[in-house]
């Protein structure tokens, strides 16, 4: 098995606006692996977590390291080809970028796209989320007209934990639910922005406007706060920055209600599949979050989407410059076509 990879720039549309800071433009990688003839595709998006981090550089690193280790091997050997990552400590996004192209290969050898290889229905997708960023009010109530009328999505994902404390927080969000239309589905993630105190009172106030859940109020590294947190809120809590793979689902199981499952973080689609079920046997709700992927690693965790309670796939709506055409929006969903593996190719004007 060979494996080649590039890197590619994306853009914004909206720069992203979260407790931690912004992000306007990224670097991704392009994996591809190559055996009989075929061709798998998968990517990596850099991400940082508080003091860790992945960047482009080190992805790149992990990758040449990775490539001399995979020769001997076939992409079917999927879970010797993990283990001798992980053996060799290469970084989750680097494993992702390969372990996707290793199911989209599978796929074209089979001639079928992955979410039929896995049994799977994409008539039980459930809408995605758009997200909006912490902005100033009015800006951000111009985001969310401009993401409604573009994609028509059926919830907002609303980031707080604003540096300026949580008035700033509250009066963003009313702002947004004044230009929001009735019946839309109202989400919220604070990137680990708030203390408990402060967590407690927001998760109380957002409950009675209606919010569904709340993801990641307090910052990873926080978790032994969050019992005291699941007894006091009326909200549900989903773990994102706390969570990277099965072993941290069980973890927290006790002190959370859901998981964000981001492939960047876990290592790809493989591991992804054994936190939803280590999640369903804990009797957690499962959602999957993105970073600043592309279309390509969009159209992966679409696979699986049937998978998920709750979607907030998005960050392809957001790019100027996407070099790939995969999954599709319908009616608020993204939702995987029918080509082989991952349904993903180059769009025209980058072949």
């Amino acid at each position: 098995m060979q494996l080649a990879w590039a890197t590619f720039t994306v853009n914004k549309r909206f720069a992203l606006a979260i407790s931690r800071g912004v992000t306007a433009q990224t670097v991704n990688v392009w994996a591809r692996v190559q055996a009989d003839g075929i061709e798998g595709w998968g990517e990596a998006s850099p991400f940082g977590v508080g003091d860790f981090r992945q960047s482009t550089e080190q992805i790149a690193e992990h990758l040449a390291q990775a490539r001399p280790l995979l020769e001997p091997l076939h992409p079917l050997e999927r879970e010797r080809v993990e283990q001798s990552l992980r053996a060799a400590g290469i970084g989750s996004a680097a494993r992702a970028a390969i372990d996707l192209a290793l199911w989209d290969w599978l796929g074209k050898r089979t001639g079928l796209a992955v979410w039929q290889l896995l049994g799977l229905s994409r008539a039980a997708i459930a809408p995605t989320s758009v997200t909006i960023g912490i902005n100033p009010p009015e800006v951000a109530q111009q985001q969310t007209r401009d993401w409604l009328e573009r994609t028509h999505a059926r919830a907002l994902k609303v980031k707080l934990g604003n540096p300026a404390g949580i008035e700033a927080d509250q009066a963003m969000f009313e702002a947004i639910r004044q230009v929001a239309p009735e019946g839309i589905a109202l989400r919220v993630d604070a990137n680990g922005g708030w203390s408990l105190p402060d967590a407690i009172t927001m998760c109380r106030w957002l409950a009675e406007r209606g919010v569904e859940y709340v993801e990641q109020p307090l910052p990873r590294g926080a978790e032994d706060d969050l019992p005291a947190l699941h007894r006091e809120s009326p909200l549900p809590i989903f773990a994102d920055e706390s969570c990277f793979d099965s072993r941290d689902v069980a973890r927290l199981a006790d002190r959370i209600h859901g998981i964000n499952i981001k492939l960047m973080k876990c290592g790809g689609l493989s591991e992804a599949i054994r936190m939803v079920h280590t999640a369903r046997a804990l009797e957690l709700q499962v959602m999957y979050g993105c970073y600043s992927d592309s279309s390509l690693a969009i159209s992966a965790a679409s696979q699986i989407a049937p998978l998920a309670d709750h979607l907030d796939l998005d960050s392809h709506l957001n790019l100027l410059d996407d070099p790939f055409v995969g999954a599709e929006l319908q009616e608020g969903r993204v939702v995987p076509t029918a080509a082989p593996g991952l349904g993903v190719r180059l769009r025209e004007m980058f072949v």
